[in-house]
């Protein structure tokens, strides 16, 4: 083990949700611990098992008592990655925090550039992926969405940065505080507009095993956070309810000008048919996007927990000695059994 930094005194937490990811752990946890040990001796490393269908929370226990700095945190059922990244933020009181994936695509020993970066002073330094191993559909569909989002949105969002990143106290507090039930991570950090760089990081390949994602996932995913950042869609649905409606209207001109010119032409049933198609389509699309907002806004009103958190293993003294956890947020935390 490393002899710490002048840093000791900084604390640092990395943040990692868990799904499918049994035979990663074991290696990611060494990594982490070489990695940040030789940063400071004042760090954790929390992970949040988003109720992995396999073996991860047996792995995570096993873990917790092998590394004492390992906080196991384990949801009361699949909620999503970016919800189990917000269960963890909750739980944050250090100086730095790093959020990462636990695939090890996103190199543990990477971090002290980050932190480096950071404390030339940026509140959030982002890791920009160099030479990507995602599979080609994911890279274009990746792309894609980003450039739908920006458009949506008018949030920036650039397909070569993921989640990894080291993110100041302040901005960690700051995220913590918005308690939307729709979330989106990266989309929520970059709203903050806290000052940002970035480092260049090589994508490793994946450690094992295929991504937990599949395209409905990404799809899912994707929807989820375009609507949630913007009220965009809202207003294209009433500028095709405009466009419409100048087209009817040009077309009703059209005829009367046919009439009044002696134009004996019978009006075929073909417009007439595609035309109330049309129409009656674009007037379903617009409710359904209406739809979409109000029951988003009902389930928020409904004031649940955004999750809920079933176990938490730690061995650490500040970890259970904390009055910060585990009721810091209004009973938006909730455990069951804490050992």
């Amino acid at each position: 083990m490393s002899t710490p930094s002048a840093n000791d005194t900084e604390s640092v937490a990395v943040v990692i949700p868990v799904y499918q990811a049994e035979k990663i752990l074991p290696a990611l946890c060494k990594r982490l611990d070489a990695t940040l040990s030789a940063i400071t001796s004042n760090y954790e490393i929390i992970l949040i098992d988003d109720r992995s269908p396999d073996g991860s929370w047996s792995e995570l226990k096993r873990l917790a008592q092998e590394y004492p700095k390992i906080i196991a945190v384990r949801l009361s059922r699949n909620f999503g990655q970016h919800y189990a990244i917000t269960a963890g933020l909750d739980l944050v009181q250090a100086d730095w925090t790093v959020v990462m994936d636990c695939d090890l695509q996103e190199r543990p020993e990477d971090i002290p550039k980050l932190l480096d970066k950071a404390r030339t002073g940026y509140d959030i330094v982002l890791a920009r992926r160099i030479g990507r191993k995602h599979k080609l559909w994911k890279r274009i569909t990746s792309k894609a969405y980003a450039t739908t989002f920006r458009w949506l949105s008018g949030h920036h969002m650039d397909d070569n940065f993921g989640s990894f990143r080291v993110l100041h106290r302040k901005v960690v507090q700051a995220f913590c505080s918005m308690r939307e039930r729709y979330r989106l991570f990266t989309g929520m950090i970059e709203w903050l507009g806290f000052s940002t760089a970035y480092v260049d990081s090589v994508h490793a390949e994946r450690y094992e095993g295929p991504s937990s994602y599949n395209l409905r996932s990404l799809f899912r995913v994707a929807f989820d956070g375009i609507i949630s950042f913007s009220n965009r869609p809202l207003y294209i649905s009433v500028a095709l309810g405009l466009v419409m409606s100048t087209l009817a209207s040009a077309y009703a001109m059209f005829l009367l000008l046919e009439y009044f010119r002696g134009s004996n032409t019978v009006a075929g049933w073909r417009s007439t048919i595609t035309a109330t198609t049309l129409i009656g389509g674009l007037i379903l699309l617009n409710q359904g996007i209406i739809g979409i907002y109000i029951g988003r806004s009902y389930n928020q009103a409904k004031g649940r927990p955004i999750y809920v958190v079933d176990q938490i293993v730690a061995h650490s003294k500040s970890f259970l000695e904390s009055e910060k956890r585990p009721e810091a947020h209004g009973g938006n935390l909730h455990i069951t059994n804490d050992t």
